[in-house]
């Protein structure tokens, strides 16, 4: 009896917080890009498609296209250095895995609107990375990294490569050895068994990393503003602006409704591979 109540409190309690921190404001958020802007109030009848129409223009479709640019590279970027990463503390020994862990967590413990300010210092002209390479005599004068697209890339990369770490680990931790003996059995070599074998066992987790970076990639606008000189704008930057400055709730709204739209996207595609992966391994099994 007290394990039916503590569930009926556990998952009323979590459907409650759900119900009014996402769904009321993610209607909220629908019924504004529905409205137009008001003169005396943020949105005000009637009714009206405007604010997604607007979003076919040239200007705003050559920001959502920088997005999705600099995300995929960052997110490319993620996957080659995190995967890596992750299959070497999957091999480590039980002993040490959990201090790496540890180490790739870390950097949660820090804000990360702090740690795009401590990157500013990294790379600025007077920064410790020019400092360094003067001293190693391998530059004559300062290089400017900031305040490009290079250095939005790298503030994304450094922010959000945990988030590739660890999907990857989980995939490549459960990677069962027997499938590596069958394919050296079989004479495959070390190229071939990672090629077909291993990517395909560890593609679930290769689907999450990318997923995890690539979503929050295109809405990290404070990224942009700091480490981009808010030059180029990702959809983020546009969100903000729409909302903040300008006061344009219903356009914001709108370009916000359709990245979220395009996240589910994203999501119901991963589920349906990893769905597809699991039916796959019981047929085999």
């Amino acid at each position: 009896m007290k394990l039916k109540s503590f569930k009926f409190w556990a998952i009323g309690l979590i459907s409650a917080w759900l119900l009014v921190f996402v769904l009321l404001p993610n209607l909220m958020i629908l019924g504004s890009s529905l409205l137009s802007k008001g003169s005396d109030s943020l949105v005000d009848l009637p009714l009206t498609l405007s604010s997604y129409q607007r979003l076919f223009d040239p200007l705003y479709a050559e920001v959502l296209w920088l997005s999705v640019k600099l995300s995929v590279v960052a997110t490319a970027i993620c996957l080659l250095v995190g995967y890596p990463f992750a299959f070497c503390i999957a091999k480590l020994s039980p002993k040490w895995r959990p201090l790496m862990l540890f180490l790739v967590v870390v950097p949660f413990w820090t804000n990360s609107l702090i740690r795009t300010y401590a990157i500013k210092i990294l790379l600025g002209k007077k920064g410790l990375l020019n400092g360094m390479l003067m001293g190693l005599g391998l530059i004559d004068k300062e290089i400017t990294w900031l305040y490009s697209n290079g250095a939005v890339i790298f503030g994304l990369v450094y922010i959000l490569l945990p988030f590739m770490v660890l999907p990857l680990y989980s995939a490549i931790e459960k990677l069962d050895g027997r499938y590596l003996e069958a394919a050296a059995d079989l004479g495959a070599g070390k190229i071939r068994t990672f090629i077909h074998v291993v990517l395909p066992l560890t593609m679930p987790g290769i689907v999450a990393g990318c997923l995890l970076v690539f979503l929050p990639a295109m809405g990290m606008f404070y990224v942009s503003d700091m480490l981009g000189g808010g030059k180029d704008m990702l959809v983020g930057n546009i969100i903000k602006r729409q909302i903040l400055l300008v006061q344009d709730w219903p356009f914001g709204s709108a370009a916000s409704v359709v990245i979220t739209l395009f996240m589910g996207l994203l999501l119901f595609l991963y589920w349906q591979a990893a769905k597809r992966i699991n039916r796959q391994e019981a047929l085999d099994g």
